[in-house]
């Protein structure tokens, strides 16, 4: 009998040893499979930190159902949405994706509020990335309606800064992790990647190397801001390489050879590009019989698929942060019409088309629209372009009032798509 007790005994701690080791291998998977830029979490420290209590078999298998089933999981974020808006007009875009129209007032006045909220895994078949206004040539400019409907988007809300005399954006853009355009004063952007984002201030991490020399290069396609400044220019830009400095050459250079060199403008390769920058510098390369450019971003973002830029932050690790000084951003302070993008510690999607300049809403200042973001829960979000650029686009209908009927023609625009 001794014998037999001990055996269940022990059977029995084996059975709770395994139960513990299947509850904390299964809490480790879910919260590392649904990380995007966190830190490791290893379960003896959490353990030991009294970070969190060890659920049940019952707890773990509901939360694993949760996750896993499809129609569970749009279930539980209609009904938070449903909560959240409780009262307000809620129209269901698509699967996961949900618009919502609100008038808030202040001190007294109104402002009409469109925001788009978005669980990327509820809506798996559709694409979050930003779109230009053409396929063919960063200068150019199209409404958001015309965007949307080239890329087939259920919707789509303006993007960022862009040079209004040409349309080139003015700020890092990435699409399908193909750099368009490099980053002016280090602005804040958002990178998308497939299951969440991230928000930082991006600098280009660029240079050209040859001759056993390295060359930094500060910007792509981008307007020249201080002669000193090495650029590379691809075919996104147009047919020819602007203007060089003074003391300037530029250097035409097709896989990975440079085939000329000349202080005029140069014909951009159909698969290469033409860096320019003062001759100085780039007389280094003179003679190399190849040359390697290597591009990159800080933050390094690994996997990154989007990026799409802005500024200033709004909301920063859940907090109000507003460094419009910083990023140079002084000249749209004031009451505007708004545009701003964030995402919630969930990892849904925030879109934000507030109108202004008019007495039935009168926009939104910096802090009012970093205060509304966070008060739906963005633990962090950045201003996009606004004013006459603020437009939102859903299901075939601009569904805020721009001042100019169906908003401006502008560089591009963040859109949702099917896949």
């Amino acid at each position: 009998m001794d014998t037999l007790s001990t055996c269940k005994k022990e059977f029995t701690l084996s059975v709770r040893t395994f139960e513990y080791v299947v509850i904390v291998s299964l809490f480790l998977f879910l919260v590392l499979t649904n990380s995007v830029s966190q830190p490791p979490i290893f379960a003896n420290d959490l353990i030991a930190n009294n970070s969190i209590s060890t659920p049940t078999l019952i707890q773990t298998a509901k939360y694993i159902k949760e996750e896993v089933n499809p129609q569970i999981r749009k279930e539980k974020f209609d009904n938070k949405i449903s909560r959240k808006y409780s009262g307000l007009r809620i129209n269901n875009v698509a699967d996961g994706i949900k618009h919502i129209q609100m008038t808030k007032y202040y001190n007294g006045r109104p402002v009409r509020i469109n925001i788009v909220e978005v669980n990327q895994k509820i809506a798996s078949d559709y694409e979050i990335m930003p779109a230009t206004a053409s396929n063919y040539s960063l200068n150019r400019k199209a409404t958001v309606r015309s965007i949307a409907n080239r890329t087939n988007s259920v919707v789509a809300i303006n993007g960022g800064f862009f040079k209004p005399q040409t349309g080139v954006p003015l700020g890092t853009l990435m699409i399908d992790g193909k750099i368009y355009t490099g980053p002016i004063y280090d602005r804040v952007a958002m990178g998308i990647f497939d299951n969440g984002f991230d928000v930082g201030r991006v600098q280009l991490d660029a240079k050209i190397t040859g001759n056993g020399q390295e060359i930094k290069i500060d910007n792509i396609n981008q307007p020249r801001m201080l002669s000193s400044y090495v650029l590379a220019y691809t075919r996104d830009w147009g047919s020819y390489a602007p203007a060089s400095p003074r003391y300037g050459v530029q250097l035409q250079v097709e896989g990975n050879r440079i085939i000329k060199a000349s202080a005029n403008p140069l014909a951009i390769p159909e698969n290469g590009y033409v860096i320019v920058g003062p001759k100085s510098q780039l007389e280094k390369l003179f003679g190399a019989k190849s040359v390697d450019v290597q591009i990159g971003t800080n933050p390094k973002w690994k996997d990154v698929k989007h990026i799409i830029s802005g500024g200033p932050y709004l909301v920063k690790d859940s907090e109000i942060f507003i460094d419009m000084t910083a990023e140079k951003l002084q000249a749209i302070g004031g009451r505007n019409p708004r545009t701003a993008i964030g995402y919630t510690q969930d990892n849904d999607l925030i879109l934000i088309a507030a109108d202004g300049r008019e007495g039935s809403s009168i926009g939104l200042t910096l802090y009012e629209l970093a205060s509304l973001m966070k008060s739906l829960g963005c633990i962090n979000a950045i201003n996009l372009d606004g004013g006459g650029s603020t437009v939102m686009y859903v299901n075939g209908q601009i569904v805020n009032k721009p001042a100019q009927t169906g908003g401006i023609a502008l560089s591009n625009a963040l859109v949702i798509s099917k896949k």
